[in-house]
């Protein structure tokens, strides 16, 4: 960590060209003896991918910057503060620092915050970083998380860990037994100073490895922000031997769509099929990853148009989590029906139907835009159909 960097010409050299062109600034150099140009340039680009993930670090003055890797890797803040207000407690411990966003926010919600990382340079960065937050109730350790936690007693009544998804020599895994640290082998080790455990990991991970892999899951949340799932958040409680609860949830301008099913009930739920009635509805990322289909049907009265197109349909219009459409136009799929709509632009979907959007769009000259949504699927009669809608806000 070159201090340096937080010199106040430099600092002001950096915020004057967030927006500049950084190669012609690498080939004309700058006029810093103590710090590369090369040096300069990352906290640029670090600072910059801050600007919408991390506001509270890109607008806080003499912020340390680490490089644009540490920046994709880490929380995004609205995650961040999202899985701080689900914990209640007095102490945590986090045990896969990294840049610190997740302790950070943390720190408001709990007494005492331990910071573990591995790498010593990060470590120093977090700790200056909390300084100029005025963050005093978060400790910063530079050592890998499990060893801390082997070489005392401490009890905490939360462990936080996100386990590295880059292996040293298998690459980027989605495992969790290939992640570092192996969560599933250090299980017993961690249960041994805290009882609750909530694991990070990526969206990738299917639900049921995890589940595998995983002892006393109590709750798993997939955090969506803006229609993207960002993470998979695992709570497990020592001794728990009840039934999963999955909450999905989809955060969209401080608006959380949320909705909650227990795994064990979603086979048992009953669905009623249907024809397209007067409104569709489209579950949000969240869902889909969640696979919570028959329980969304069941719990908001909603009929599905067919058992694999996730899409639901009803005469009521109701508060759903994900888009909703009133239905203007349904008609069998072929090639002269859709002529005769006149359709030349339009937002297509495909849900459990054999053709891609590029190939409709192709194929039926529908160029993207405007205000109707087109919904390419099948049906509950296994007929390819086409459901012309627009969107109700």
């Amino acid at each position: 960590m070159n201090t340096e960097i937080l010199n106040k010409d430099i600092q002001d050299f950096i915020n004057k060209n967030l927006r500049a062109d950084v190669s012609k600034i690498l080939l004309r150099g700058t006029p810093f003896k103590n710090v590369s140009t090369r040096t300069v340039v990352e906290q640029i680009e670090s600072k910059l991918k801050s600007e919408h993930k991390l506001p509270s670090w890109f607008s806080t003055p003499n912020i340390y910057f680490p490089n644009k890797l540490n920046i994709e890797q880490t929380s995004s803040e609205i995650a961040a503060k999202y899985k701080s207000e689900l914990f209640t407690g007095t102490t945590i411990v986090d045990i896969t620092g990294g840049l610190g966003v997740d302790s950070y926010y943390f720190s408001k919600v709990f007494k005492s915050v331990i910071h573990c990382e591995i790498n010593e340079t990060l470590s120093q960065i977090v700790s200056h970083n909390n300084e100029q937050f005025e963050i005093a109730n978060i400790a910063t350790i530079a050592e890998d998380g499990i060893e801390f936690l082997k070489s005392g007693d401490q009890q905490f009544d939360w462990i936080y860990v996100d386990p590295s998804r880059r292996h040293d020599s298998k690459g980027k895994v989605f495992f969790l037994n290939d992640c570092l640290p192996n969560v599933p082998e250090h299980l017993e080790t961690l249960f041994k100073h805290a009882p609750n455990i909530a694991i990070k990991t990526s969206p990738l991970l299917d639900l049921s490895v995890g589940l595998n892999e995983l002892k006393h899951v109590k709750h798993i949340h997939v955090l969506a922000i803006k229609n993207e799932v960002k993470e998979l958040l695992w709570i497990l409680e020592n001794g728990f031997e009840g039934p999963t609860t999955i909450k999905t949830v989809n955060i969209i301008k401080g608006k959380k769509d949320i909705f909650s099913f227990r795994l064990s009930d979603e086979s048992q739920r009953n669905v009623v099929y249907s024809k397209p009635l007067r409104y569709l509805f489209e579950p949000n990322s969240s869902i889909l990853k969640s696979g919570g289909f028959n329980s969304l049907a069941e719990s908001l009265k909603l009929s599905k148009l067919h058992q694999h197109s996730h899409l639901y349909t009803s005469d009521m219009l109701i508060e759903f989590p994900g888009r909703s459409f009133k239905i203007e136009t349904v008609i069998n799929y072929n090639k002269k029906a859709l002529k005769s709509l006149g359709i030349s632009k339009g937002n297509i979907t495909t849900r459990n139907f054999p053709e891609t959007v590029q190939q409709l769009r192709k194929k039926h000259r529908i160029k993207d835009g405007g205000n109707t949504y087109i919904f390419f699927t099948t049906n509950n009669l296994n007929e390819k159909i086409v459901v012309v809608s627009s969107k109700i806000n």
